[in-house]
């Protein structure tokens, strides 16, 4: 998420009430997670484990829990809880908004797009030419989609992603302030959830379909002209290149990589990255063929031990 206007890092502290290191007018553009992180955004990090990886990140601003020497060209925040702090300041510069009329006032809906009654379209969210949103469909806060699209009934674009810290009392949310981006041309079936990335984007690409009840992971990346089918569950942090095709009930672990024209047959689970231009099946996944022929020496096991006797 990038800030309206360039702030100090002086003022970043005030806002959080933390300590910096630095100098105090070092500019703050805005603030992102570890792997959409770029130059001027400030990144969170709580965990030694993971030091490294956010003082060495294009981040310039790393919002952490340990007084450490601060790499040439960044300045650093220090915070007894930088995942407090980080929903501290999305609530700063992106807080909620509550709405009370179906369509929002600052919503921008093109030419000749339908929206079907019991639609919800939040804040600030664009929506281009000859849409069809069906009934009950909800766009959320800053959604952006392209033209041509077609949405079924009760689909959620942009809720909540799935990213929670454990702590004694329970479970604490990392709020979301990112966005769905839906292309042109995408078709996207009934009761599918798309979630929006935490501080960045979600993104469908342009011609791609998605069949009935499929749900998409926060921060996922899904190229163009891809088909998923019912039932599918893409985790977050996936990147699915184009032309890709996953038959229902896939599932995917989060971080992995699908490659061009891939296909990913019925129940899979994709627990790894997967080369594209070939044909995968099974759990743990492997080439269809390959997996194939497994199931069909594992069905000749019992003429085997009959022949051992």
């Amino acid at each position: 998420m990038k800030f309206s206007k360039t702030h100090s890092l002086k003022e970043i502290a005030q806002i959080i009430g933390s300590e910096f290191v630095g100098n105090e007018n070092f500019p703050v553009q805005g603030m992102n997670e570890i792997h959409v992180v770029e130059h001027g955004d400030i990144v969170f990090v709580d965990h030694p484990k993971y030091y490294d990886k956010a003082l060495l990140s294009a981040a310039t601003i790393v919002l952490i829990n340990k007084s450490v020497e601060c790499p040439e060209g960044k300045a650093l925040l220090i915070s007894d809880d930088p995942f407090r702090d980080f929903n501290k300041l999305i609530n700063h510069f992106r807080p909620f908004t509550f709405s009370n009329v179906s369509i929002a006032p600052t919503a921008q809906i093109g030419e000749g797009t339908i929206i079907q009654p019991n639609c919800f379209i939040g804040n600030h969210v664009k929506i281009g030419k000859n849409c069809l949103l069906h009934a009950n469909v909800s766009i959320y806060d800053h959604c952006v989609l392209g033209d041509n699209v077609i949405i079924q009934a009760g689909t959620i674009i942009g809720a909540d992603a799935f990213y929670y810290k454990k702590r004694p009392e329970g479970f604490d949310q990392l709020i979301s302030c990112g966005r769905v981006i839906i292309e042109d041309n995408v078709g996207i079936g009934a009761l599918c959830t798309i979630d929006r990335g935490v501080t960045g984007d979600t993104t469908i690409g342009s011609g791609t379909k998605i069949d009935n009840q499929v749900h998409v992971g926060h921060d996922t990346v899904i190229g163009k002209k891809c088909l998923i089918a019912a039932q599918t569950g893409i985790a977050g942090c996936v990147v699915i290149e184009d032309e890709v095709t996953m038959w229902g009930q896939v599932g995917t672990t989060s971080g992995i990589t699908i490659g061009t024209k891939a296909v990913v047959m019925g129940q899979t689970g994709v627990t790894k990255s997967i080369e594209g231009g070939k044909t995968y099946f099974g759990t743990p996944i492997e080439e269809s063929r390959e997996k194939l022929k497994q199931l069909a020496y594992i069905k000749r096991i019992p003429e085997i031990l009959e022949k051992l006797k």
